[in-house]
């Protein structure tokens, strides 16, 4: 059980916070502050509809945190898939390391400027929040 308290301290912060996002909705004003860079210059950040992302994920309505932001379920799913295998690697006494080689980074690193820069021109409104 040693092995496992680093994975189920993680795993208890996590679920802290979505069970706070679950609860208090980001679609009432007033709750969360909003995005920096929308209020500042108009345009919508890879980040921006996290949290309604979030609060739809929590709630089982996949289509909706999908709409929100579709980069932050493919996170969500990613988190839970590298936290199994960290658990499981944890609890056989093994290493676990989740870092991807340089290339995937860019190459993750590209799809979200890619997806932050279409979201942000006239046919992508398709995308926004």
């Amino acid at each position: 059980m040693r092995r496992l308290a680093v994975p189920l301290g993680i795993l208890g912060s996590v679920a802290a916070a979505f069970s706070y996002v679950a609860a208090v909705d980001p679609n009432e004003s007033g709750h969360y502050p909003t995005c920096p860079l929308l209020q500042l210059t108009g345009l919508y950040c890879p980040g921006c509809g996290g949290l309604r992302s979030a609060h739809a994920f929590a709630h089982g309505d996949l289509a909706t945190a999908l709409a929100a932001n579709a980069p932050a379920v493919a996170g969500f799913i990613a988190f839970a898939v590298l936290w199994t295998l960290w658990a499981v690697r944890a609890a056989r006494g093994r290493r676990f390391s989740a870092v991807p080689p340089t290339a995937v980074l860019w190459g993750l690193g590209g799809l979200l400027l890619a997806f932050t820069i279409v979201r942000n021109l006239p046919f992508g409104g398709w995308l926004r929040p």
